[in-house]
């Protein structure tokens, strides 16, 4: 460290109040050179980086209109496929109600079930009125085919739906 003459200073500041004989600028200020420098590479940096992603801009964008072509022959599509039925209901309270406004339509409405066998629905008031006056419809007794043969039962097997001849 230099000695200095403390005495003619009353702070350490006061020596750079006077500058030095045969220099225009003060020579604790920054290197402007250094500056200067730094500025230059800065540039040359931003210059190298702006043309890499200006380049790697260009190449993404050929990448993606490849890639929107399709890639497999064979495919038929490249819409995403669903999952196989049943699938959830985004709106599970619309589609009851819906439903719920065909099915009563259809009980107040007249028309063909199956057009080509003949068979129609009517309004169900109508239908229920129709069979008040009519009477439900029941089978009749013959008596030369009775309904059960002597010595046939149903089969253990077929719930009923099978007759076969046993010993009683």
């Amino acid at each position: 460290m230099a000695q200095h003459d403390h005495g003619t200073h009353h702070s350490p500041d006061d020596e750079y109040l006077v500058t030095p004989e045969g220099s225009s600028y003060e020579h604790t200020d920054a290197n402007v050179w250094v500056i200067a420098k730094f500025g230059i590479w800065l540039a040359i940096t931003a210059i190298v980086v702006h043309v890499g992603i200006g380049g790697m801009w260009k190449l993404l964008v050929v990448q993606s209109r490849e890639t929107q072509q399709q890639q497999y022959p064979l495919a038929t599509s490249i819409d995403p496929k669903l999952p196989p039925e049943p699938r959830l209901q985004q709106f599970p309270r619309n589609e009851v109600y819906s439903f719920r406004q065909g099915e009563e339509k259809k009980l107040d409405s007249y028309g063909y079930v199956n057009k080509d066998a003949g068979v129609v629905r009517i309004p169900i008031d109508e239908a229920m009125r129709l069979t008040v006056e009519r009477g439900l419809p029941t089978r009749t007794q013959d008596a030369t085919h009775p309904t059960t043969t002597p010595g046939m039962m149903a089969t253990d097997s077929s719930s009923g739906r099978v007759m076969e001849r046993r010993r009683q």
